[in-house]
């Protein structure tokens, strides 16, 4: 199989191994709390975008199309700018169960965005063959959540020093912040929010 990928794809796989590794270093600072591995986490998922643009790019450059390379490039930004952002969540300290919910329907909307982007995106390119616009944000804006993440941690405001607290509803725990990755999920899923295309 690996014989009949082309550059692009290995880009590809570039950016899906960015965000596998990303989610890793997570998991190491919730177990150490070295800050070293948070920033890593951070900084991997900037290199994925990156490498995502790149695929692109490369593929249109070598007039190199696929269909294989189009649903490895949603695997890969599934990992990279889905489970990965939520997974720098968690390890930022957002772990209540309501916390959990929240950043498990992020996930969940981002597996839906690429999902309708894949079945929709010969329709919506039309005549003439290019996407003009996306239905919701792409999911790559979930960068922005990295930010949030990186600010936290700049002003040393992780874990139970979050910024706006937590709230006890019911039997768990929501950290308000967490409710950015909630609004970050439903613009990606929104139909009626339109995004040109660049």
């Amino acid at each position: 199989m690996i014989r009949g990928f082309h550059l692009a794809d290995f880009l590809t796989l570039g950016n899906a191994a960015c965000g596998t590794i990303s989610i890793f270093a997570a998991m190491v600072y919730v177990d150490t709390r070295h800050m070293r591995a948070l920033v890593t986490a951070m900084v991997l998922l900037p290199l994925g975008l990156v490498l995502d643009v790149l695929d692109g790019r490369v593929a249109r450059w070598r007039q190199r199309h696929s269909a294989m390379g189009r649903e490895l490039d949603s695997l890969a930004d599934v990992i990279s700018f889905g489970v990965a952002p939520a997974a720098l969540a968690y390890g930022a300290g957002m772990r209540g169960a309501w916390d959990v919910v929240v950043l498990v329907y992020f996930v969940c909307c981002g597996v839906s965005r690429l999902a309708r982007f894949n079945v929709t995106a010969e329709e919506m390119a039309g005549a003439s063959g290019k996407v003009k616009y996306f239905e919701g944000t792409p999911i790559p804006s979930s960068l922005l959540l990295v930010a949030v993440v990186a600010v936290c941690a700049w002003l040393g405001r992780l874990g139970d020093d979050l910024p706006l607290g937590a709230v006890r509803l019911g039997l768990g725990t929501l950290h308000p912040l967490a409710l950015l990755w909630a609004l970050s999920g439903s613009l990606m899923i929104s139909k009626t929010l339109h995004i040109p295309k660049l």
